[in-house]
């Protein structure tokens, strides 16, 4: 199984703002930052697990194990449903793509057990200035 470590950040609400992922695969460690542009924290979130899901499906992975501090995006998901209808496409795109997997979770996590996903996404910040 793929664990993958996500977190979005935004520099404002909205303002500059990036993604980032980090990918453990039996011992192997991928990192991801990513600039966003202008969007809102919560937009960042969607955008790094829609962005991690495509770097999974391109690499043939098929169980992966997602983990996130954004209880918005992990509830939306598990749920299927998001009360605020601007995210309701970044939560089609999300579950469209779980399709491409045999096995997809996705799991909160405390920010203190996300740090790295974290670091990458604030770098991923700086990376638009």
């Amino acid at each position: 199984m793929i664990e993958v470590y996500i977190d979005g950040a935004s520099a404002g609400n909205p303002g500059p703002s990036g993604l980032g992922i980090f990918i453990k695969n039996n011992g192997h460690v991928e990192k991801h930052s990513i600039p966003l542009g202008s969007l809102t924290n919560h937009e960042a979130e969607f955008w790094a697990l829609i962005k991690a899901m495509e770097i999974c499906r391109d690499q043939s992975y098929s169980i992966i194990s997602v983990r996130s501090d954004s209880s918005l995006v992990v509830d939306a998901v598990e749920n299927e449903f998001v009360r605020n209808k601007k995210y309701t496409p970044l939560l089609e795109t999300v579950l469209r793509l779980s399709k491409s997997f045999d096995l997809f979770f996705i799991k909160w996590i405390p920010s203190k057990e996300n740090k790295k996903a974290d670091e990458l996404a604030k770098k991923a910040i700086r990376m638009n200035y």
